[in-house]
């Protein structure tokens, strides 16, 4: 008898062929029922579509928190068209919650107060709103561009876990990207984990850096960093700085010496003084802002975690309330998500709506 038409032979070929078809069975039933769970319309980018990265939807996304809380203050308060003083007194509080600030607060309620009963409409209080917005805004052009003979050079200062490291990195990639050399500075030489975390976006970003041992004289690693930027022509220098506690004056005293150090060895520069303010922190911003401008004459704001904030109206409290114009605000993660400063953008996020 053929080895083949043996019955063992042919018992142990049709329970491994059952086998393989029980195995075949179960997979496709996992495929189907996947199929069936799957939503018609997959989260995200479609085939063939690119994902909009406009600034205006950066903004748009990034202000979502903001925009939202504002706007379930403004139809709360709708119900009082009849006692403009209870209409106004919702409106402070969800201005204030927003971290408008209680001066530029005021300053927004008075158009609302200048409306008449008729427009006193969620359409009508937005449109105030966003009038005033951007009066108060006006002259933000975003961020400044190096101009003139190399090196063009930013000190970035702020206190301590505010993302000063992360937002140079992330200029340090917008440099690169707009074909220009870059220098890192390792200033803040009391946090090696800040030196380590420069030298991974150097290398990430295609950029130089000057550093020296955590501990050194921070003053001594800027006066490197000019030096190697003015012999080697480099067209950007971002100058890292320890954080510090905005009320301690001696180390504001040894930022003031870290900038003299710039001064000498550069007539002119720095070019920007840039301050890394946390859009989380609240209220506090306002007054670190103000001791920094003091000790350092700050040029401009980089506001960092606007994202994951509600309270996009601190934009609007420092440049109402300090003066100093917003160049850049954090709208997640990526280095493009540090965007430069946009009026219409912002305005557009925070109060959406004609004007």
């Amino acid at each position: 008898m053929p080895e083949w038409t043996n019955p063992a032979m042919i018992g142990w070929v049709a329970a491994w062929g059952l086998a393989l078809l029980v195995v075949l069975i179960g997979l496709l039933r996992a495929r189907l029922q996947g199929a069936r769970e799957r939503p018609p319309e997959a989260a995200g980018p479609q085939p063939g579509a690119a994902p909009d990265t406009s600034p205006r939807e950066r903004f748009r996304l990034g202000l979502a928190k903001s925009r939202d809380g504002l706007a379930r203050r403004i139809r709360g308060a709708l119900g009082q068209e009849d006692d403009l003083e209870a209409l106004v007194e919702d409106l402070e509080q969800g201005l204030i919650e927003s971290d408008v600030g209680v001066r530029t607060t005021q300053k927004l309620l008075e158009a609302v107060r200048a409306l008449s009963a008729s427009d006193r409409t969620e359409a009508g209080v937005r449109a105030a709103l966003r009038t005033e917005v951007r009066a108060l805004l006006a002259g933000d052009g975003g961020s400044t561009e190096p101009t003139g003979e190399a090196p063009w050079i930013c000190l970035v200062v702020g206190v301590n876990g505010v993302g000063k490291t992360t937002t140079i990195g992330k200029l340090a990639a917008r440099h690169r990207e707009a074909g220009r050399s870059v220098l890192l500075v390792a200033g803040d030489t009391f946090r090696a984990a800040a030196i380590d975390q420069l030298s991974v976006w150097a290398e990430r970003t295609g950029a130089d850096i000057v550093k020296q041992e955590p501990g050194a004289d921070p003053s001594s690693v800027v006066f490197d960093g000019v030096a190697a930027a003015v012999a080697r022509k480099t067209d950007v220098v971002l100058i890292d700085t320890a954080g510090r506690l905005h009320t301690k004056v001696n180390l504001m005293e040894e930022l003031k010496k870290v900038r003299r150090v710039v001064e000498r060895q550069c007539p002119g520069a720095p070019h920007e003084v840039l301050l890394v303010l946390d859009a989380t922190t609240g209220q506090n911003a306002i007054s670190q802002a103000r001791s920094f401008t003091d000790a350092v004459a700050v040029s401009g704001v980089a506001l960092s975690k606007l994202d994951g904030s509600a309270r996009g109206g601190m934009a609007v409290a420092i440049r109402h309330e300090v003066g100093l114009p917003i160049r850049y605000v954090g709208l997640g993660e990526t280095a493009a998500d540090l965007q430069p400063f946009e009026l219409d953008s912002f305005v557009d996020g925070l109060l959406p709506g004609a004007d």
